[in-house]
């Protein structure tokens, strides 16, 4: 009895009084269903809902975030799905709290941007493998992060999250900051903005695994975002303004009742390693004196950003959201070309700012401001290279003549002089120059001096090269 009890046949009815039970049921069933033999319908699962997206942030570093904190405060409270990847684990910083530096700060780091998220509400964190790099060339980040690798792994995130809008840095050469793994971030993200809905990129991604244990197919799908928005990674203001919406961070969260500068502020202050003596600081203080500092500081300035492209319509300072649909749309590639210089004999600025150039028109981002002539902030008595393309479209080898004209105090240490450049060739050359120091006159902004290079080939001006340059006492190196 209890054998049987276990398996439910202690009801008191009888064996045969069941047989005949199921019997009566399957007879129903095959009186009702209009073929008794049709196969069930199989529902076909759907992508993971968990990892939606609404904003996906892209950024290089723990504590980059803060750039756009404000503002994913208040479309929190406003119902969007907010992910965030970084591209580096930030083992090249600084560390305030202890002895930990490399990869053991990294992993520090890592654990202090999962928590800063988290005071926002933010769960859904990515970190690529790029290499944390101190310095201003968009290059040298992008070589250190190994560029394809983190692309590939950003698409990947990108098509996993489907995010309706992308925010990330603004890619370009500026006196600012102008951190070079910033760069990388926006160039990154831009490149996977332009990729992730093509089916021929990484078709691993999106192929379908045909046996249960194939480990390399993914089985995810396209996804074309709609929007990608800009924040900027430079001190000037002038050549921004009116080029995206802007948000002000002094208006109160519905969530938390505080306004959304100090959302920014919270989660800033969870970055232990970088900032402690400033929390620590904070600490000390009241509300009324933590609002008044950061009114002085610039946390509670309104949030600027610059569209870069909208697939769905809408005015360029228009609200984010505007026009945006949970609904997908579709992948366009749209084609260009680059330009060669004109001339038989021509002289170009290479490095990032013509990197710069040729990805601004592969982009369709030709809209984005960029400084003009080009410029960059250094560190007083160090040295600035200007890297040069020369190129002869003539049959025959010429011969060009590079000179510099510079700031009083500054020298030309190597790379002026006369240079061979071959027949149908374009090669590479660079000026370096010995930076002065500093004086009453020579700081700030408004100080930046000019710096010439040009070319003569056969007695004649074949083109030159106008630089802006900034001397601080202080500055990431070139």
């Amino acid at each position: 009895m209890v054998t049987r009890m276990r398996h439910g046949w202690g009801s008191g009815l009888s064996v045969l009084a069941i047989c005949a039970v199921l019997v009566g049921i399957g007879s129903a069933h095959g009186q009702n269903a209009p073929d008794a033999k049709a196969p069930a319908v199989m529902e076909l699962r759907e992508p993971d809902a968990r990892y939606k997206a609404d904003i996906l942030l892209v950024v290089a570093h723990p504590d980059d975030e803060g750039a756009a904190t404000a503002y994913l405060a208040r479309a929190i409270d406003e119902g969007k799905r907010v992910a965030v990847v970084y591209g580096t684990r930030g083992g090249n910083g600084g560390n305030e709290v202890g002895t930990e530096q490399a990869s053991g700060l990294a992993a520090i780091r890592e654990i202090e941007a999962r928590r800063a998220n988290a005071t926002l509400g933010i769960s859904n964190v990515w970190f690529l493998d790029g290499k944390d790099t101190a310095g201003q060339d968009v290059l040298v980040s992008l070589a250190n992060w190994e560029h394809g690798a983190a692309l590939e792994q950003l698409v990947r995130l990108v098509r996993l999250t489907r995010p309706e809008v992308v925010l990330t840095f603004l890619p370009g050469t500026f006196i600012g900051e102008d951190h070079g793994d910033h760069q990388a971030a926006g160039v990154v993200a831009t490149e996977a903005f332009d990729l992730a809905g093509d089916p021929t990129v990484f078709p691993n991604q999106v192929a379908e695994p045909l046996r249960r244990l194939e480990a390399y197919l993914e089985g995810l799908r396209p996804w074309q975002p709609k929007k990608i928005f800009y924040f900027p990674d430079a001190e000037r203001e002038d050549i921004f303004k009116g080029m995206g919406p802007s948000y002000s961070v002094k208006e109160i969260s519905k969530s938390t009742k505080k306004p959304y500068w100090r959302a920014s502020l919270d989660a800033f202050r969870v970055h232990q390693t970088q900032a402690k003596s400033f929390a620590d600081r904070l600490d000390r203080m009241d509300d009324a004196a933590i609002e008044k500092m950061m009114q002085a500081d610039g946390w509670a300035d309104e949030q600027h950003f610059v569209l870069g492209k909208s697939l769905v319509g809408g005015s360029v300072t228009s609200p984010i959201f505007e026009n945006v649909t949970s609904d997908a749309i579709p992948f366009r590639r749209a084609a260009f070309t680059v330009e060669a210089p004109q001339g038989d004999i021509a002289l170009t600025l290479a490095g990032p700012w013509s990197f710069y150039e040729e990805f601004r028109a592969a982009h369709q981002l030709t809209q984005l401001p960029h400084p003009e002539p080009p410029e960059i902030a250094l560190q007083e008595n160090t040295t600035l290279i200007v890297p040069l393309w020369v190129r002869n479209s003539t049959g025959e080898e010429r011969v060009v003549k590079l000179s510099a004209e510079l700031p009083q105090g500054w020298t030309a240490t190597s790379g002026t002089g006369t240079v061979k450049v071959g027949a149908h060739q374009t090669a590479g050359t660079r000026v370096e120059i010995a930076l002065g120091s500093l004086s009453d006159k020579t700081k700030g902004r408004d100080s930046a001096q000019g710096v010439t290079v040009k070319a003569e080939s056969g007695g004649k001006s074949v083109g030159e090269i106008v630089m802006k340059v900034e001397l601080r006492k202080k500055a990431l190196p070139e």
